[in-house]
This record gives C-alpha cells, sequence and structure tokens, in this order.
C-alpha cells in the first residue's frame, strides 16, 4: 500500500518543482499506550516520504494473520454521524472475511449526516460498480458522497442488475431498522448486543475493536506454501 498511483503522480508533480526541496516527515501516533512523535525524517523528498511510510505501515496499521468473519467495531461518541463514524467500517474491511459480518456498534449515533443526509438516503450504500454500472442514474451525485457510499458498503460486483457485496454491513445506532432498509444496511438493536460476548474471541475469527476509526487493520501475506 505504500506505492500507489497517487503516490506516483505526487512525486511525478513535485519533479516540476524548480526549487529544490527538502522534506520533514513525521510520524505522529496517539494511542492508549502511545502518544506523540513515533519518528522524524529529514532529506531528500522521495527518501524521506519512503523511510516514514514505512514506519507508519508498523505503527498506523494493525497487522493480523487471518481476516475475521464477524467484526464489532464500535465507533466512539467523538463520530456523532455516520458520515464520519464510517470509518468503524472501511478501515477494518481489509481484515473482513468474504462473505462476513461487520457491525458498526454506537448507540449514541443518530444521524447519517448533517450536511449530505439527503443525497446519502437517496443513494444508499453500494458497492462501486453499483454506481459505475448505472452512471447516467448517480452522475448528479457529488463525488465524495458516492466515495463514501462505496466505502461504508465495502468491496462487490454487480451484474445483470444484482448487487453482490462482498460481506455485510449493519449498523447497531439510534437510525431505526426502516432507515437502515432505506440504506440498504443491516440492522442491529444496540440494546441487545453485549459487548462481554465478543471480546477475547479472535482464535474463532470474532473480532472486537473498542475503538475503531482510528488505526487502519490487514492480513499480513501469508509466505506460499512449498
Amino acid at each position: 500500500i505504500k506505492e500507489t498511483p497517487v503516490r506516483a503522480m505526487i512525486h511525478a508533480a513535485a519533479e516540476f518543482v524548480p526549487t529544490p526541496a527538502t522534506l520533514i516527515a513525521l510520524v505522529v501516533v496517539a494511542t492508549p499506550t502511545s502518544k506523540g512523535l513515533a519518528g522524524m525524517f529529514i532529506g531528500d523528498l522521495v527518501a524521506a516520504w519512503g523511510a516514514a511510510a514505512d514506519l507508519s505501515s508498523e505503527r498506523h496499521i494493525v497487522w493480523v494473520d487471518k481476516p475475521f468473519r464477524r467484526v464489532l467495531s464500535c465507533a466512539p461518541p467523538m463520530y456523532d454521524e455516520l458520515w464520519t463514524a464510517g470509518k468503524a467500517m472501511y478501515k477494518l474491511e481489509p481484515a473482513l472475511a468474504e462473505d462476513g459480518e461487520l457491525i458498526i456498534f454506537a448507540p449514541h449515533l443518530d444521524v447519517v449526516s448533517h450536511v449530505h443526509g439527503k443525497y446519502i438516503y437517496e443513494i444508499g450504500y453500494h458497492v462501486l460498480p453499483y454506481f459505475l454500472k448505472q452512471w447516467d442514474r448517480f452522475k448528479h451525485v457529488p463525488l465524495g458522497i458516492l466515495a463514501h457510499s462505496t466505502h461504508v458498503r465495502g468491496d462487490g460486483r454487480f451484474e445483470n442488475g444484482i448487487e453482490y457485496p462482498r460481506a455485510s454491513v449493519a449498523l447497531a445506532t439510534k437510525i431505526p431498522p426502516e432507515a437502515c432498509a432505506q440504506l440498504a444496511l443491516g440492522y442491529r438493536d444496540p440494546d441487545e448486543i453485549n459487548v462481554a460476548e465478543w471480546q477475547n474471541l479472535e482464535e474463532d475469527g470474532i473480532l472486537y475493536v473498542p475503538k475503531a476509526g482510528e488505526m487502519l487493520y490487514r492480513v499480513r501475506e501469508q509466505p506460499e506454501a512449498q
């Protein structure tokens, strides 16, 4: 995830800047066990960035050995709308198994988006091909809102008019069941979720994340069998 097309474009654009540049790249952490500066790299633009990115992959990503089939992703009260609490999904999706289930648990949350709610209720949450293959239907919607929709819904396919999400996503919030259905998301009653029943079950493929949205979760690449 270090070398991406966007990063390549940034580096290419920087080559057109005539003024010599020295990069100061900071890696900052804010976790329950560590807060502050994790590293500072000064030097050539690409080299300093590369060193900072390498450290960031160690400090900002939780690496797991295998994907989880069920995830209870708790969005803290600082996320007061689904527009921001959606990070509880897309920060965890890389560690979610095929056909798995992720529940965004946020009993305090009762708003999809104060600013963009009208559009989001109109289009719902869907996989990217759902929009691309029906572009004339959705081309009036701002791209940032479409991106938010696909990030929360996750990866999947859209074939012959049928959507096939890679995994299921449900809300356990104050947003009522009928609104979740309109949004094309599942519903779970937050009062019926016992957090203790989700804890310490990683070996069974169940993950509990008490403060989701800040750390990215990814599955380590496993060595190929000889």
